[in-house]
């Protein structure tokens, strides 16, 4: 069966070491980080949508589905990934799995999907998530619909928060991603990694 994924680009957190505000709005090479994400992830999947919380009308210029965290209290990513699966599970029937990439990643690889997906069939796995410089990042993942049950009963009835917990119930592949000449997975938390964004893309440009 052919897959059909949904980008989710999870920005609910609350920016703590940002100052507050959505890190995606925050601006780098004069525009925000979240139009760097969507130039990368949109040509590489069937929709995107927004997991965000409070006023959606500050992505209205994007004119993109929002939804919000599915739990709340915000307690992590998985609650981010939860939402995902829902809003593809009542409006997008069609879609086979999400990937989640963060708010915050201005430099996410242009052929992460493909890849992932190809390992994750290769590996007979249930889930993908990416790796660079033996870092793993596990909400860079490609999650099944048909998990959606499973994810829900761990993070409302069985209270877990750390996304490698759950991952460990099912078969997971890991998909390493060359960390040169600038880590695809860099995020933009606080100013100073702002600043650094800045001069990684004086230094290389809008890097592959």
């Amino acid at each position: 069966m052919s897959e059909t994924i949904l980008g989710v680009v999870l920005a609910g957190g609350l920016a703590r070491r940002m100052g507050g505000g959505d890190k995606g709005l925050q601006q780098l090479g004069g525009k925000p980080i979240l139009q760097h994400i969507l130039d990368r992830l949109t040509p590489q999947v069937e929709g995107v949508i927004l997991n965000a919380n409070g006023d959606v009308t500050r992505f209205a210029e994007w004119n993109l589905p929002v939804t919000g965290d599915a739990v709340e209290g915000f307690v992590g990513p998985l609650a981010g990934v939860l939402a995902g699966l829902s809003w593809a599970r009542a409006n997008r029937p069609d879609v086979t799995d999400i990937v989640t990439v963060p708010g915050d990643g201005p430099f996410l690889p242009r052929d992460l999907v493909a890849r992932m997906a190809a390992a994750r069939a290769e590996a007979q796995a249930d889930l993908a998530c990416a790796v660079s410089a033996g870092q793993a990042y596990p909400v860079v993942g490609l999650w099944p619909v048909r998990l959606y049950d499973d994810l829900r009963r761990a993070v409302v009835e069985e209270d877990i928060r750390k996304v490698d917990r759950w991952t460990a119930r099912h078969k997971l592949v890991q998909v390493e991603f060359a960390a040169q000449p600038v880590d695809p997975f860099f995020n933009a938390n606080a100013p100073e990694d702002l600043a650094a964004a800045e001069d990684l893309l004086a230094k290389f440009g809008d890097v592959a």
